[in-house]
Parts: C-alpha cells; structure tokens; sequence
C-alpha cells in the first residue's frame, strides 16, 4: 500500500472507501473525489466538500481497491 494512503483516506473521509466514489484528475494535476450516486439521485453531491464523515448512501466497497480515475 501506497504510505501516503492512510494519510489521504483520513483527508477524503467515507469517500475513499465507498464504492460509488471516483477520483477524477484534472489536466493541470488536480484530484477530486466524485460521487457516481449524484448521477442518479439529485439528494447527492457530485464533489462533496471533504472530510466526509456522514454519508446516507455510503456502501462500503473493496477496502484494497484503488479509486478508479476518471
């Protein structure tokens, strides 16, 4: 596992575990965390503001997985 992992999992938050999360990457180096379930449901932020630490639509997804960059 990457050292700085624990380091951004505490940043992000639910985010960094939860499997509709997606970390989108800018063309100038920026990431953010975006949440796939906004595409469907309007009750969900596309780019939560972070840390997020309450989530009704949290689902825990696989804890070794890498976010997927979109």
């Amino acid at each position: 596992m990457d050292p700085n992992a624990e380091g951004e999992r505490a940043r992000v938050g639910l985010c960094a575990r939860c499997r509709f999360a997606v970390l989108q990457r800018s063309a100038r180096g920026g990431r953010f965390w975006r949440c796939r379930r906004a595409d469907s449901d309007p009750a969900f932020v596309r780019y939560p503001p972070l840390p997020v630490l309450r989530c009704a639509g949290f689902e825990p997804g696989d804890p070794n997985r890498e976010p997927k960059a979109s």
